[in-house]
């Protein structure tokens, strides 16, 4: 089927960035299907390994149009699916939530590098090096404010927006190697991971096998 809404992405284990696609797809309601990358795909082993910036996954395809970047297909669905409220109504709430996405899209260097996502695993007494704590510090702030600021649940209120989907892939990075967090954060992590979509794209994390060898380095 030409007209076929597909969404390319890589593993569900490894990949924060094909997580992000996939979440904001799934919240705007619009039916699509998956297609996986291989593990041996050099492109997407470089993107996994973090040797090189993704230019392919995810790539949404819809009617069309082709879309690769993560915030460019968040913005493409809510501008496609403006009831999902995937931005907040509020245009100052929106402009908050477009900023705090935009840092979450191009910052946090230090955090990407050290705390690599990996679903499975589970580093007990992981020791975080300083330039990720100031990272995580940031972090903190910023859901600390989202949350106080619009009442949470969700950063920007009761419903999951796309910063809720930027910052996802953040929540299972502290639960894998044990961050310590508040308890405003740590209830927003037990709300994140309580969501059925979560609940679906974890599921499939655990049934991936475990290709890519490099990743299960304990850093």
């Amino acid at each position: 089927m030409s007209n076929q809404t597909t969404l390319t992405i890589s593993s569900k284990n490894y990949s924060s960035w094909s997580l992000r696609g996939w979440l904001m797809l799934k919240l705007s309601g619009l039916p699509f299907q998956e297609i996986v990358v291989s593990p041996d795909d050099v492109d997407n082993r470089a993107e996994l390994l973090l040797l090189s910036p993704s230019i392919l996954v995810p790539r949404l395809d819809h009617d069309g149009c082709r879309v690769w970047d993560t915030m460019a297909i968040g913005e493409y669905l809510n501008e496609l699916k403006p009831g999902a409220h995937l931005l907040p109504k509020d245009p100052i709430a929106r402009a908050h939530c477009r900023s705090v996405c935009g840092e979450m899209h191009s910052g946090f260097s230090a955090l990407r590098a050290s705390l690599p996502m990996n679903i499975k695993a589970k580093f007990a007494s992981f020791k975080v090096w300083s330039k990720a704590q100031i990272d995580i510090n940031r972090i903190v702030v910023i859901w600390q404010d989202c949350l106080t600021s619009y009442g949470g649940p969700f950063l920007f209120g009761k419903d999951p927006t796309l910063a809720d989907a930027m910052f996802a892939p953040v929540v299972t990075r502290f639960l894998t190697y044990h961050v310590a967090l508040d308890k405003t954060c740590e209830k927003y992590c037990d709300h994140i991971m309580a969501m059925p979509e979560m609940k679906e794209w974890v599921m499939g994390a655990l049934e991936e096998p475990d290709d890519i060898e490099e990743l299960e380095v304990e850093f």
